[in-house]
């Protein structure tokens, strides 16, 4: 199957990269997140990416719009559910990509971390590649997140340390609001 992966950063893509290629898939990732701040944050990611895309043959078509707006129109006053938004906004952006592209199917490598929803990215996917026509291609990628976290650190990769929105930020550093509030939003 020709598969357009959604590309969250880097070091996440290693291990989908590698599973889906020794299924004799041909991948294509898709760098799409506009949920990444600041934006030095989402350069770095983005760099890192391209980074490993070229020394692996691996093409990714990158959306160089940072719209940290349209990101924060969708999840603001819904910030304890925010990853739903997050998530919608960038998986039907990847499945209209793949339509457009002409692709068998679409995934993400959000679904390497055992740090996501897991469960809510799958249903995500499944939704929108049925609002868009296009089948989203479900595996669990997280049984090589180990294997890929060594890789990424032995290549000297660029590590983040938090999902990328602003609310993910202030939750590793603000000791404070999680003691208030147990780390949701008020």
């Amino acid at each position: 199957m020709k598969i357009l992966l959604h590309t969250c950063c880097g070091p996440c893509t290693i291990y989908p990269l590698q599973k889906l290629r020794a299924g004799s898939h041909e991948v294509c990732g898709y760098f799409n997140n506009p949920n990444i701040h600041p934006y030095t944050e989402w350069r770095k990611r983005k760099d890192t990416l391209l980074g490993y895309a070229r020394d692996n043959d691996f093409k990714v078509i990158v959306h160089e719009a940072y719209d940290l707006e349209g990101y924060l129109r969708e999840v603001v006053h819904r910030e304890s559910v925010r990853c739903q938004y997050c998530y919608t906004m960038r998986l039907r952006q990847a499945a209209k990509i793949a339509r457009r592209g002409k692709f068998d199917a679409f995934s993400t490598t959000l679904l390497v971390s055992p740090f996501q929803k897991h469960d809510l990215i799958a249903e995500i996917g499944r939704a929108m590649g049925k609002e868009v026509g296009v089948p989203f291609y479900y595996e669990d990628f997280r049984p090589g997140y180990r294997e890929a976290t060594e890789i990424s650190r032995s290549l000297s990769m660029y590590r983040q340390q938090y999902c990328g929105c602003i609310y993910s930020e202030r939750d590793r550093y603000d000791k404070e609001f999680k003691t208030k509030t147990g780390g949701e939003p008020a």
